[in-house]
Order: structure tokens, then sequence, then C-alpha cells
């Protein structure tokens, strides 16, 4: 396996791994469930500022509810489904469905909208083995999915807000290299064509309106509507599709969705797919092969290791975990009998970006010995500096 692999470099930073009892899902070990809960928390952040609202829709739901959306007919063969005795139920692939239920389940006027929300998902889709990859390709996996119901006055502000969350959010992460695919009616899709012809027309002026330079991709669009795919370039060249906007008028009509305007008639609403990040699971795998196990500071799930250079200092090493932890920066405790090369290697090794070296003279003297790894300089500063120096760019 090639060492940039995102499964290799797990294994270094020991983060997951997977095993043949669990085809094509993910044992989270520690320092994993730090990065994942990391950037779902850094995800929902930034979603609650853009005004979306976060909900929890069941995983499990009646095959009935599926087949209304056209879900079961796209999708069927690839979802996990069983009887209970009296009827046939399946696991969620996504939670579009979930969504549309909140939203039908009390009487909306035009004030309302746009109604957003947002929500992590956990989806299952059946994957056959020869197909399963690591956390690029699996069968359970965490989609940041949110929808915005809206009129259609409202599609290109929607778009346009969306568009400006995706790319600070990629920038944030490393990714500056961003293109952007208008993917249009494929083969086999749901409703007619004068739909399709309102909902390309609409998406595409909303993506002029946000100042996007597409490229369009001819029936690549989902069975109910055309897309926007926002695809990052990574450090070695390769392209990786990641967040989404999708425009939909088709499940809203499958399901009933309705909102009174100002004449108090019942009109549909254009439903808008989004998601940032697509599957959690796969852009964890992209970001550590982006840099190559070696996090920025925010992300690393142990920012700061503290070592000891002899026994002595051990007890000073430990205020000052104590006092990195204080100011919310995840520090770690080396303090075994061994040199500090030893020490300063093995957290370069474990993508520890910072090293907080303290021997006799600092322990004295109430500082630190600070190094960038995997750089071998060092400035030695109190500690109150040293956190000034981490902090605004190791919290968020």
């Amino acid at each position: 396996m090639d060492h940039n692999d995102h499964r290799a470099i797990a294994n270094r930073l020991d983060l997951f791994h997977q095993q043949e009892e669990g085809p094509g899902v993910v044992f989270w070990h520690p320092r994993g469930a730090i990065l994942y809960r990391l950037i779902e928390a850094d995800i929902r952040r930034r979603m609650r500022r853009a005004g979306f609202a976060e909900v929890i829709t069941p995983q499990l739901l009646s095959r009935s509810l599926w087949e209304r959306s056209g879900h079961w007919d796209k999708f069927g063969d690839a979802m996990f489904a069983f009887t209970d005795g009296e009827r046939s139920l399946a696991l969620k692939p996504m939670s579009c469905p979930g969504h549309i239920q909140i939203f039908n389940k009390r009487v909306r006027s035009f004030r309302d909208l746009p109604v957003r929300y947002c929500e992590f998902g956990v989806c299952h889709r059946y994957e056959p083995s020869g197909a399963l990859q690591g956390l690029m390709r699996t069968r359970a996996f965490t989609q940041d999915d949110a929808h915005i119901f809206c009129a259609e006055e409202q599609v290109e502000e929607e778009v346009a807000r969306f568009c400006r969350l995706l790319n600070a959010t990629y920038a944030d992460y490393g990714f500056d290299d961003v293109r952007v695919g208008f993917s249009t009616r494929p083969a086999v899709r749901a409703g007619s064509d004068a739909l399709w012809d309102r909902a390309e027309a609409m998406l595409a002026a909303a993506a002029q309106a946000a100042g996007l330079d597409v490229r369009v991709q001819p029936g690549e669009g989902a069975f109910y509507g055309p897309k926007l795919e926002f695809v990052l370039r990574d450090r070695q060249g390769r392209d990786w599709q990641c967040g989404t906007i999708q425009l939909d008028m088709v499940l809203p009509e499958r399901l009933d969705v309705a909102y009174t305007d100002a004449a108090n008639r019942r009109v549909r609403p254009v439903m808008i797919h989004h998601a940032v990040l697509g599957s959690l699971e796969r852009f964890i795998g992209m970001l550590l092969e982006h840099h190559n196990g070696r996090l920025p500071l925010w992300l690393a799930p142990d920012q700061v290791v503290v070592a000891s250079v002899g026994e002595a200092q051990a007890d000073y090493a430990r205020t000052v975990v104590a006092a990195l932890d204080d100011a919310g920066l995840r520090a770690v405790l080396d303090d075994r009998p061994e040199r500090l090369s030893r020490k300063a290697a093995e957290a370069r090794e474990a993508g520890i970006p910072v090293l907080l070296a303290v021997g006799a003279r600092e322990a004295a003297a109430g500082t630190v010995a600070l190094r960038r790894l995997p750089s071998d300089g060092a400035m030695v500063m109190p500690v109150a500096e040293a956190v000034e120096r981490l902090r605004p760019e190791a919290v968020r």
C-alpha cells in the first residue's frame, strides 16, 4: 500500500481500522474520533451561521415512503431492506424524504420561506465487496445533508449563499483549486421535459449570478434534478467530487410539499439539496491524503506534545499541559525516559504539529522551547506566550 494512502496514514496516526467482520464500515479509534468530531463541529457551526436549523431524522423508514419518493426505483438494489412481519422497511440511503416529512408536519406560508434544514445523517448503501476502498467507498457513512425549501425567486440568493459557504470552507481545509461541474438531465429521470427545462434554466441562472465558471456535464444530473458539483484538486493533482447543489422540482410534487402564497393558493416550493462535504468519511480520506497526514494545527487530534528532557522536569511538564488544556489546546505529555530526539521523531510520526520541550533551564525560568514539527528549530518563550502564539490557529 502506498505510504500516502489514507489507510496507511490512518494506521500510522492510529485513527481508524476496518476488518472482515464489518465489511464497508469503520472502527474509529480515539484520535480518529477527535478528528471526526472536529470536522462535524466545524461544519455544524458554519451551517448554523448560514441560517440552517439542524434536524435528526430516522435511519429506518417504511419502503412505501421510498417508493413514493422514487428512491426505491433508482436505488432499491443498493438499499438494505427487510420486513418486520407486517411491512417492508429500509435503512435510508439519504435524508431528503425525512426532511420533507418535517416540512410537511405543519402548514407553511410564503412568509416562512426559505426554510433551511441540515443534518449529519447516517446513511447505508450496499456497495459490492470489490468496490469497497477504505473511507473512499463504504457501506455506512455520514452525509452532511442540507435542504432548502424556497420560492423560485429565492433560488439565486440561496445558491449564492451556499457557494460562498463552500468556497470559504474548502479554503480553510487547504483546498484552493475548486472547479464546478453543471450536471444536466440523465436519460433515466423523473419529471417532464418542461419541468427539467425550468429547473436547468433556474440553476444555470443561479450559477451565473454566483459568478461560477461551470463545465457542463451532460446526463450527469440526479434523477430528480440538475446539480452543481464542486470538484477539489489535491496536492497530488487528483480531482475529488465533493460538495453538491441540486435543484429539485420533482420530490415536492411526489411527496405533496406545498406552501400558501399571498393569495392563499397552494404552491410547490423549489427544493434545493446541499452538501458541503458529501460523505464525512470520504472527505477525511481526501484530507489525510491531501496533507499526507500532517493536518493543520486546528485539525490535528493531538496538537501539542509537551516533552520533558529529564525525569526531574516531569512535574513542570504536567503544569504546562494543564495550561494548554485550560486555553483549549489538545496537549499530551511525554515524560518517558527517552532522548528528546526520539520523542520528537515519534511525535512527527504521529502527526503532532508542535513540540514543547522542557528541560532544567525551562523549568527554572517558567518557559518552554517551542518547535514546529518537522522543523528542528526551537524558540524559547514563556508558557503564556506559547499559548498566545498557538491559540489563534489551534482553536476554532
